[in-house]
């Protein structure tokens, strides 16, 4: 098989691969609580989204690192977001 026709098979799998792997949600993860109705970038966020320090906290911890069940903020968003 030629390079360019290998190359291309290549591409054309991945490409089936990254796209077959969408969530056909687009609210986001299914473990999300009822509360988070706020979709965000693909993702169910709570409202006050935009004020994490005064109304996640409770459950995602007084850093945002998670707390019990509620998963760190950075998980997804990364150094970056603070």
């Amino acid at each position: 098989m030629p390079l360019r026709a290998f190359c291309t098979c290549l591409g054309l799998t991945f490409t089936m691969l990254v796209v077959g792997c969408g969530n056909d949600d687009p609210t986001g993860p299914s473990n999300a609580p009822a509360s988070h109705t706020v979709n965000q970038d693909g993702v169910r966020h709570a409202p006050g989204l935009n004020d994490p320090e005064q109304f996640c906290v409770s459950c995602h911890g007084a850093d945002l690192r998670g707390a019990a069940e509620a998963p760190s903020c950075y998980d997804c968003h990364g150094a970056r977001w603070n």
